[in-house]
């Protein structure tokens, strides 16, 4: 039976396009500690499951506009309205909040 952990990997991998080495940059582990996560061996500290969940919900919100492929160029590339910053990086550095922002901003049509 598989982990609630490995379901979140499993999503982030369907809905936003993110592979082992992404969750690894983005949880400063190593790509074989989040293998280990998958396979259900070990499992992440509490603060890096919230960050691992932060993601997630980010990435679910984003399936709702781009298909995978394009969820993880986005979560890579420089936003504007992020003060030319990267989502990627704020989620890392727990500012999920500031994305999921802009991401309202896609729903109001505001900003592409």
């Amino acid at each position: 039976m598989s982990s609630a952990v490995s379901k979140i990997l499993d999503d982030l991998k369907d809905h936003g396009g993110l592979k082992g080495m992404d969750v690894a940059n983005i949880a400063s582990v190593s790509p074989a500690t989040v293998s280990r996560w998958t396979s259900g061996k070990t499992f992440p500290h509490p603060k890096t499951q919230l960050l691992i969940s932060d993601l997630r919900y980010v990435v679910d919100r984003l399936a709702d506009f781009y298909a995978p492929d394009e969820t993880r160029i986005w979560l890579y590339s420089r936003h504007r309205l992020l003060n030319d910053e990267r989502a990627i990086d704020l989620i890392h550095d727990g500012r999920a909040d500031e994305v999921l922002a802009v991401i309202e901003s896609l729903e109001d049509g505001a900003y592409t």
